[in-house]
């Protein structure tokens, strides 16, 4: 009984020590392991046992009897879970534990309806079709397409619309009827935008030629986000299009990013492809070693896999030798692959299908191998054994080939009796092949023609009332041209509203332009009235000056120029100035005010009155402007005068924003003034006070009426002389 123990308890040891060992290995980078996957309704818990469950290009779409998928996969590898009723689920194993996909969103009409609501068995109905759709996809045209028609015939949402036109494509695809294909991979698109859609249209468009279509679908693939898998098709599927079209440094360029891809994730199929793919390109480019090299990774890769692959790899790397002359190596190859197609009997397995590998068309190419090497004895008995196997398999092809070749064989060896034998059966082969081609070509019309019937009904289905979300081919050419309508009303409006916006600007930048050429203008003025002004004033100084001279007045004189120096130098500073503080101006009004004082003392008294509350030094205002009042006061009135008269200067507070500079003389007043100037001055235009009203006129233009003057008698019988001036802030 102990003994029976501890040997149980060694065998549970053993088992924990083996699970332990396969975890740890599981969990290696680039080991396979199997994973079971749950696909579950969030709210509800339910089961969803009709997804399809995609890992690096290998579907899954039936669960087991529990509803779990069961995936071959690796830690890294991301997993796609679709399904008509739910959005696309990427995830990304990370170990080889039990995974729980929940899903949002998933809703059926069967948690709105009990089972005996028709809508319901008819909701039930549509995952039946497409599960039979897909499975007469590559055995029955007819039956798969009309599953597809059963499935469009009621009103789905947009998700299912659009899987049911992938599948669609998907079959046309399987039976090479590319632009159909295409077709309905666009409407699938159209409908709802699906990265596995875009890479299949993409694919459909290169199998039809249509290689400039096809690199654009990749190229605007190459933007989103991909997996690893769909990145390492994208980068293939660009390598494809640039080999055939025979820019093969892009096409090397683009395999080596999808291998690196692959390599890095080691997705072990397509490192072998892309290998092959990559000898392919040396091949072409010449680099027959290289190429070889390449060709012989590929092959180690490919027995890795399984047999079937590895004899697909064997057939293309053969051929390879074959077109490079290698013949001995090429004999090599292909007696190990027919061993191989023995042993999985794959001629059985592939004999439907067009460009399968057949035993029959290894030994052809063996036979042919040795007559290109001219070895016509090893050449007859593969080339006989081609024949008798094609014959029994009906394959006509071959046997019709291997017979001419059993001819030439014969005819190089002297046999002229079997060479023309076989001749004649060639010949008889090939009348019968002509009747079949004949057949076939028939077959092929009727072919597509049912085809044609196929979808031309699907096609009848979108025009439907009832199926407003299946008229996917009217609706998305019906798009385009409102796209297109649209697209140009928006560029006629743009055109209009940039044309108004043009003629805006224009009259913005003309008006800025007039603005500052007036404001130049006004500047270039206001500078060309102060030159005027300093002379103006300069000649009446001297004036005085010499009238000291005259009288002999050494010392008066030589006082008057040392003040008028003064005067001067403060006229200079400021004569580049448009604007200086009153409290500066009113220092040169004391200075010239003094100057004329001392020259007519016995004429005028002066005074010089300021309001305390006023801040000088916030007002400004343009230099030498109210001397020539003063110089008028003075000159034209008060030197007139045969009594002592005077002259008031007084500076006001108006209010916060305004100062009034009022100067008031009692002098002999204008009109009396005017009737003493001589007949000369008469003749000479008043130059200070026409030149200080055009000042003014333009300061007010600019500044917006910051001086306004006025000028009135003193005396009601018109003596006297009243400047107002109003000044305001800066």
């Amino acid at each position: 009984m102990i003994k029976n123990i501890h040997i149980l308890f060694t065998f549970i040891f053993l088992s924990f020590q083996t699970y332990f060992a396969q975890e740890t290995i599981i969990y290696k980078e680039g080991i396979q392991f199997s994973v079971r996957i749950t696909v579950v309704e969030e709210n509800t818990n339910n089961l969803i046992k009709n997804a399809e469950i995609e890992v690096n290009g290998v579907l899954y779409s039936f669960p087991d009897i529990n509803g779990k998928y069961i995936v071959k996969a690796k830690v890294g590898d991301e997993v796609r879970i679709s399904h008509p009723d739910f959005e696309t689920v990427y995830y990304t194993l990370k170990s080889s534990e039990d995974i729980k996909i929940l899903v949002r969103g998933f809703s059926t009409l069967k948690s709105k309806f009990n089972s005996r609501d028709k809508r319901y068995k008819e909701v039930d109905f549509y995952l039946q079709y497409l599960d039979s759709a897909k499975f007469y996809k590559k055995q029955n045209i007819d039956k798969s397409v009309s599953f597809i028609e059963k499935a469009l015939q009621k009103k789905e949402s947009k998700r299912r619309n659009a899987t049911t036109y992938k599948l669609l494509a998907d079959i046309y695809l399987h039976w090479k009827q590319y632009d159909l294909a295409i077709y309905n991979y666009k409407l699938s698109n159209q409908i709802n935008k699906e990265k596995s859609t875009k890479i299949a249209l993409a694919n459909a468009q290169f199998l039809s030629k249509k290689y400039k279509e096809s690199l654009k679908t990749y190229q605007n693939l190459k933007n989103e986000r991909l997996s690893v898998y769909e990145e390492i098709i994208v980068f293939e599927g660009l390598g494809d299009i640039a080999f055939a079209t025979k820019k093969l440094e892009n096409s090397k360029l683009n395999y080596q990013k999808a291998l690196k891809v692959a390599k890095t994730n080691f997705v072990t199929p397509k490192i072998t492809d892309l290998n092959s793919k990559i000898a392919d390109v040396l091949a072409a480019q010449g680099n027959i070693i290289e190429a070889a090299k390449q060709f012989e990774s590929s092959l180690i890769l490919a027995e890795k896999e399984n047999r079937s692959r590895s004899l697909k790899e064997e057939e293309k790397v053969a051929d390879f030798y074959n077109s490079n002359k290698l013949y001995d190596d090429e004999i090599k190859l292909r007696k190990q692959s027919l061993v191989k197609a023995n042993e999985i009997n794959l001629s059985k397995k592939y004999s439907k299908e067009k460009d399968s590998i057949t035993s029959q068309k290894i030994n052809y190419k063996i036979g042919n191998a040795y007559l290109l090497k001219q070895d016509y004895e090893n050449a007859i008995p593969f080339l006989e054994k081609s024949k008798k196997d094609a014959n029994k398999k009906n394959d006509i092809v071959v046997e019709k080939d291997a017979t001419k070749k059993i001819s030439e064989v014969f005819a190089n060896l002297g046999d002229d009796e079997k060479a023309l034998k076989n001749y004649k059966e060639y010949v008889s082969l090939v009348d019968t092949l002509y009747v079949r081609k004949e057949q076939e070509i028939q077959q092929v019309k009727r072919f597509s023609k049912k085809i044609s019937d196929n979808q031309n009904r699907i096609t009848s289905l979108e025009k439907d009332k009832e199926l407003a979300q299946s008229k996917i081919s009217l609706a998305y050419i019906d798009q385009k041209l409102s796209e297109e309508s649209n697209r140009k009303q928006r560029i006629i409006i743009y055109s209009l509203f940039g044309g108004i916006l043009m003629l805006i600007l224009l009259a913005y930048f003309m008006y800025r332009n007039n603005k500052q050429q007036k404001l130049a203008n006004n500047l270039l003025a206001l500078k060309s009235m102060r030159s005027q002004m300093n002379p103006h004033f300069i000649f009446n100084a001297l004036n005085s000056v010499n009238s000291f001279i005259a009288v002999n007045d050494e010392r008066n004189a030589n006082r008057y120029l040392s003040e008028f120096s003064v005067l001067m130098r403060s006229v200079l500073e400021n004569s580049d100035e448009d604007f200086i503080s009153l409290n500066k101006e009113i220092e040169l009004l004391e200075l010239y005010v003094k100057l004329e004082h001392n020259r007519f003392k016995d004429k005028f008294n002066y005074q010089i009155n300021l309001d305390k509350n006023i801040d000088l030094e916030q007002f400004s205002i343009p230099p030498m402007l109210l001397q020539p009042y003063i110089e008028n006061a003075i000159w034209h009135g008060l030197r007139y005068k045969k009594e002592l008269g005077g002259l008031n200067i007084s500076i006001d507070k108006k209010d916060l924003e305004t100062v009034l500079i009022t100067i008031i003389d009692d002098g002999i007043g204008r009109k009396k003034s005017q009737e003493l100037k001589t007949s000369h001055q008469l003749k000479q235009k008043s130059k200070g006070m026409s030149t200080i009203k055009k000042r003014i006129q333009i300061l007010n233009d600019m500044y917006k009426e910051r001086i306004s003057v006025n000028v009135s008698d003193t005396f009601k019988n018109g003596g006297g002389t009243k400047v107002e001036l109003l000044l305001k802030k800066k």
